[in-house]
């Protein structure tokens, strides 16, 4: 592991089930553990897994003009969140490109909190910050459980009155084995999910009681690399993995547009006055590339990074793979013209063992209408 200056709680518990704590963002996270890894997929797919995800940094923005720094920073138009809800949402820089990605939530009329990963998301928020009234704190006591998969509710309804009625990007505040928790209905599974945010001298007592009452239920911890498999079947960007900083063009400085990502979603309709919004909008059409998806013959699946070719020629890249026991099909995302991005379009992974033919296909592949994740009751 390279060195930390972030630590998370539960690190010996990453430890006793094999984890080395490599790298995220500053924190020691579990990219490994001790057994098969297509067993915490099937898990979250078809039960639930528990994965501590505390690298995600936290910011705290609170005061009377909290509200107007969220709103220059992000996407987002601030003030249709309601308390006790969030919003994703993307930051830009001043050349309308994408720099991080972010859920905003509205604890109270003038309190916010900010996840975001490994992008410039807190730098972000700082600068908007300087010369208002508002206080920013970046928070790394509070600890960060997913509880992801069809049977996260069903875990969690035995001691969180309320849990089945918490609705997709709602937040609660509670307690949880006698620890104060929020627990938001989030997570970067595409499974219906909570994530639990809690202080660090309860992350420890917390983990163990869902890893023990979930045993019994066949829901077990997963490592945090797991997500990568679950991101490539459901369409969820991983920064900088699927983004120009990681696959560049030549004489190009890195950056991309958020059409050409795929997250113009994430602007609020009409929404003007947010860093880099005149060029976003300026952007529109002008993109270089699309993110799409790829369907491969037979079961191996697309190296990360994999050359994506045409007739012989490189013209996109596979930024993450895999093949799915489950869904039986082979899988992933890509960057690749945006003539290339149409259903059916043949094209080939190349491979470091050899070449795979595929197609080009919609994303996503599993639950292309977000109904588990959105579920109701």
């Amino acid at each position: 592991m390279t060195s930390s200056w972030r630590f998370s709680a539960l690190a010996e518990r990453h430890r006793a089930l094999g984890s080395e704590l490599e790298d995220w963002g500053g924190m020691g996270t579990a990219w490994s553990y001790d057994k098969d890894q297509e067993e915490e997929y099937l898990a979250i797919r078809t039960k639930a897994g528990i994965m501590d995800v505390s690298g995600l940094k936290k910011v705290h923005l609170v005061g009377p003009h909290a509200a107007q720094v969220v709103d220059r920073a992000t996407t987002r138009n601030v003030e249709k969140i309601k308390p006790g809800t969030s919003r994703y949402a993307c930051m830009l820089d001043d050349r309308g490109k994408f720099i991080d990605d972010c859920v905003i939530y509205r604890m109270s009329p003038n309190s916010w909190m900010v996840v975001h990963g490994t992008g410039a998301g807190h730098e972000q928020l700082t600068r908007y910050a300087q010369g208002r009234d508002v206080d920013v704190r970046f928070d790394d006591n509070l600890h960060d459980i997913s509880v992801q998969g069809p049977m996260a509710v069903d875990l969690l309804e035995k001691d969180v009155e309320g849990i089945r009625d918490l609705a997709y990007f709602n937040q609660i505040h509670t307690t949880l084995y006698d620890a104060p928790v929020t627990i938001s209905r989030t997570g970067y599974t595409g499974e219906r999910g909570y994530e639990i945010f809690c202080r660090a001298q309860d992350a420890v007592h917390i983990w163990d009681n869902l890893v023990e009452n979930g045993a019994p239920m066949g829901i077990i911890p997963t490592r945090f690399t797991t997500l990568d498999w679950l991101r490539a079947e459901s369409h969820l960007l991983f920064y900088p993995y699927d983004n120009s900083e990681m696959y560049p063009f030549p004489d190009e400085p890195s950056g991309d547009t958020l059409w050409e990502l795929g997250l113009d979603f994430t602007v609020s309709p009409g929404k003007t006055g947010f860093r880099g919004a005149d060029e976003h909008y300026r952007l529109k059409g002008k993109e270089r590339f699309k993110i799409f998806g790829v369907m491969l013959e037979g079961t191996e699946p697309a190296e990360e990074g994999a050359p994506l070719l045409q007739n012989g020629e490189q013209v996109g890249v596979v930024t993450i793979g895999m093949y799915s026991s489950l869904n039986k099909h082979n899988v992933g995302i890509a960057r690749m013209p945006v003539d290339c991005a149409k259903s059916g379009t043949k094209l080939t992974v190349k491979n470091s063992t050899g070449e795979i033919a595929c197609t080009a296909e919609p994303l996503p592949f599993d639950d292309p209408k977000k109904s588990k994740r959105t579920a109701k009751g």
